[in-house]
């Protein structure tokens, strides 16, 4: 009778010099055991790290696709209304860009804005996924612009009236002119969603420039904000300053809160510079 003792692969319990054996197999020793599970745990690790960072830049790509969405269907609302882009809000405080409401005070019903009809899925702007990693204030104003905010100050408005938007014929250089960027707004307790991107300095209806705004452009992307520019090409910059505190007990600085490019005459933002960077 075949012995189930001698089958190749049968155990054989301790080998010799304390090794675990198993007949006709070489064993391990316990030293042996502990090197090759560490061995194993930092390649899992190896492994999770690049998972994690293929679905870090997956989100980042996202939110790169959804501010090329609002792009397109801006250049698509001017082009139905004479080469006027969308307005960023209306006198009334009922209407962005992003959602209207009822009554002030009432919350802003994403599929009620003026891009509304050239978004697409319902209507919505589309939430960017890395916005939602970060802490979300309690205290919120202005949802549903899914972290990305309008250039109100020269696109979405003129110097002359924030309630006039621009002419796509007087943007002297829309490859470096600012449309949409990733937004936020500092809060106490966190971040939260804000329609406008802020240029370095609040507009007079003469074109001067006035007081410091506090800064809303997101450098959430590893550092970097996307910024989507007139010509429709959506580009990642780094800040060339950050922000302090603002009235709402948030710091800028601490939630990678500033601006992108040259400060002089408004830099990127101001739609009808002829000179400068």
């Amino acid at each position: 009778m075949h012995s189930l003792r001698h089958s190749a692969g049968a155990a054989v319990g301790h080998g010799r010099a304390g090794r675990w054996a198993y007949a006709g197999r070489p064993g391990l020793t316990l030293l042996e055991f502990i090197i090759a599970l560490s061995v194993a745990l930092v390649l899992a690790g190896l492994s999770l790290a690049a998972m994690d960072e293929v679905r870090v830049h997956a989100m980042s790509a996202q939110s790169a696709t959804n501010l090329r969405a609002l792009v397109g269907a801006d250049l698509l609302y001017a082009a139905d209304h004479h080469g006027q882009y969308c307005p960023a809000q209306d006198p009334a405080n009922l209407m962005r860009w992003h959602g209207g409401r009822p009554s002030i005070g009432a919350p802003f019903d994403p599929t009620k804005g003026y891009l509304s009809p050239y978004l697409g899925d319902g209507g919505w702007a589309r939430i960017c996924p890395v916005f939602l990693t970060w802490p979300q204030s309690t205290a919120t104003f202005e949802k549903g612009s899914g972290g990305y905010g309008y250039n109100a100050a020269y696109i979405g408005g003129t110097p002359e009236s924030p309630f006039v938007p621009e002419f796509e014929s007087r943007v002297q250089d829309p490859a470096r002119t600012i449309m949409f960027t990733d937004t936020a707004f500092a809060r106490a307790d966190g971040i939260q969603e804000y329609p406008y991107c802020e240029p370095f300095f609040a507009v007079n209806a003469n074109g001067s420039l006035s007081g410091g705004l506090a800064p809303s452009v997101h450098f959430r992307h590893n550092g970097l904000a996307h910024v989507a520019w007139c010509d429709g090409a959506v580009t990642a910059e780094p800040p060339s300053q950050l922000g302090g505190a603002n009235i709402y007990g948030g710091d800028s600085a601490q939630y990678l809160l500033g601006w992108v490019g040259p400060s002089q005459n408004n830099g990127w933002w101001n739609a009808r510079r002829t000179t400068g960077p």
